[in-house]
């Protein structure tokens, strides 16, 4: 008997594999995506049984015929309702949401808002690919102006949704990011799990036919150092190697890019929000790719609340159907006094 944790549960990755062949193109960063969710669940210490993912439609939501776990491949957009439903009807259920940038932020948008303002006990993850892959290529959400897609041919002209602003504009009370292949994905996982309340994390997934090397000027080997900034919590938010930092400019209350050694540089606050909006909305080219918990400031969930009300509510009565049967069509709200 192995000495964890109580109610760990030792796993291996092999015991979140399914028997069915995994189907998406060869090279798609999906693959690297479900390989590092089924090395993470071990690590949980959680149950296969007590284990749900909800997806809606696109590429990455195959992902629950992939999982041996509890699954449901439900509609465009509506992943986060049917997961609602799941945590409600059993809060003691481990939920995971799998969405794409199309999924969850245009069809789905106002799900996706309404679960993050909630703050529903789950972890979403949003494979980002800045197309729509499973209908042939179009632009989506959060393609960059001047994409060509069948759906815009002489490039896009819509500017990009961002998803990480969405999420805290929404209401998010966690949120990070990751890259499909990078070996930090795992860690991202883990503190998305360990969080009570909804995890936003996004992914970013290169789609290698509609959208080969989106990526790459941040996730190429050769510029991954002076481009990639892993934010980590109480340490300077500094990249290229440790020889540059990010510090506050006091005249437009911005972020601006300086030397590692600069009294300025700031010490990274997952709690601040101020600073997270910055974060995600740093223009990439002047600045690195902020990667890792950029947020995190826990409050009360939305099933906890609910329970609660339930108990309250019920405190004190005796359950009779029969009598609930025969009170008939119409009830009544009563009128509470009205406060001056």
């Amino acid at each position: 008997m192995n000495d964890m944790t109580p109610g760990f549960v030792v796993t291996k990755p092999k015991d979140w594999e399914t028997d069915q062949e995994v189907r998406w193109c060869p090279g798609c960063g999906d693959y690297a995506i479900l390989k590092a969710v089924q090395r993470t669940m071990p690590e949980l210490g959680v149950r296969p049984e007590n284990t749900v993912f909800v997806s809606g439609i696109g590429c990455s939501s195959r992902f629950p015929y992939y999982m041996e776990t509890y699954g449901f491949h439900t509609i465009h957009g509506r992943a986060p309702a049917v997961a609602t439903g799941v945590k409600l009807a059993n809060p003691e259920l481990d939920v995971w949401i799998i969405t794409g940038d199309g999924d969850a932020l245009s069809i789905g948008g106002n799900h996706t808002m309404h679960l993050l303002r909630r703050n529903l006990d789950c972890q979403l993850l949003l494979f980002n690919n800045e197309i729509y892959g499973l209908t042939k290529g179009q632009y989506s959400p959060t393609s960059r102006v001047g994409t060509q897609s069948p759906s815009t041919p002489f490039g896009s002209v819509d500017r990009p949704a961002n998803p990480c602003a969405f999420a805290l504009g929404a209401g998010a009370r966690f949120v990070a990011r990751g890259i499909d292949v990078h070996k930090n994905l795992v860690g991202v996982l883990k503190a998305a799990h360990a969080h009570k309340g909804t995890s936003f994390v996004e992914i970013f997934q290169n789609c290698i036919v509609y959208n080969d090397d989106v990526f790459a000027p941040f996730t190429e080997k050769a510029k991954a150092a002076e481009a990639q900034m892993w934010v980590e919590h109480g340490k300077p938010l500094t990249f290229a190697g440790g020889t540059k930092g990010l510090a506050l400019d006091p005249a437009t209350l911005t972020l601006q890019v300086v030397a590692a050694d600069d009294p300025g540089v700031l010490v990274h606050d997952r709690a601040n929000r101020a600073i997270a909006h910055a974060l995600v909305e740093m223009p990439f080219g002047t600045f690195p790719m902020a990667l890792g918990v950029i947020y995190e400031d826990p409050a009360p969930t939305f099933e906890s609340a609910v329970v609660a009300q339930n108990a309250q509510v019920a405190a004190g009565k005796t359950p009779d159907l029969a009598k609930l049967l025969a009170k008939g069509q119409t009830w009544m709200v009563e009128k509470e006094p009205r406060v001056e």
